[in-house]
């Protein structure tokens, strides 16, 4: 065997280990930065629990209790409020466990199957809170609606003027169209707050199939 195949030889061995060991600095790498965002995620979803909690602290007060009352919401919003954050809070424990789940991950492909985990319970998570605003949303206004006397008293004046259907048609458009518009900002927030990790989570995802193949 003459020198240069020796050489071509040691080369590839070369080659092949500064490979092996280029992935593994990349799986390091990835393993590192998605347990630091899904750690991220947890912080957030605990600060956002703890901001809601803090708002509702602070409106409640003597007439909030008096305007449920009116609206006839006196026993139904509290129990809906103590379910909604018992789902909060389960959810922050599925973050939990998520975080558990990849920082004791030792493989490239279950880092990816916990990564998947974790894009979908923040999915599932921001979709339970749109939901659960609409639904609080139409809560509140048919009770609005059926109990307010000021309100009934505006619609009773309205329609002395004006065609009733035509009234209530326009009534609820304005209204549906501020609701999507709330509803719009807080899917724009978590937009905000969730989109850019999950983003970053998707790229270790794919930069992981790389390596898996």
């Amino acid at each position: 065997m003459d020198e240069l195949e020796i050489l071509k030889k040691d080369w590839k061995k070369r080659e092949h280990s500064f490979n092996q060991l280029s992935e593994t600095d990349i799986y390091k790498m990835l393993h590192k930065r998605s347990s630091s965002i899904v750690k991220w995620i947890l912080i957030i979803s605990i600060l956002e629990i703890l901001l809601w909690l803090s708002l509702s602290f602070l409106t409640t007060d003597e007439n909030y209790f008096k305007t449920l009352e009116i609206y006839h919401l006196s026993k139904v919003i509290p129990v809906i409020t103590i379910i909604n954050y018992g789902i909060m809070i389960f959810f922050i424990f599925l973050f939990y466990k998520n975080f558990k789940n990849i920082n004791t991950t030792e493989t490239v492909k279950k880092l990816m199957q916990s990564i998947l985990k974790t894009r979908k319970t923040v999915k599932y998570y921001v979709w339970y809170n749109l939901m659960m605003s609409f639904i609080s949303f139409v809560l509140v206004f048919t009770f609005q609606f059926k109990y307010d006397p000021n309100l009934n008293e505006v619609i009773e004046k309205a329609t002395q003027n004006v065609n009733p259907n035509v009234f209530y048609i326009i009534l609820f458009a304005a209204y549906i169209v501020c609701a999507m518009i709330i509803i719009g900002i807080i899917w724009l927030f978590y937009k905000l707050l969730y989109g850019i990790l999950l983003k970053r989570l998707n790229n270790n995802y794919k930069e992981l199939e790389k390596l898996d193949l």
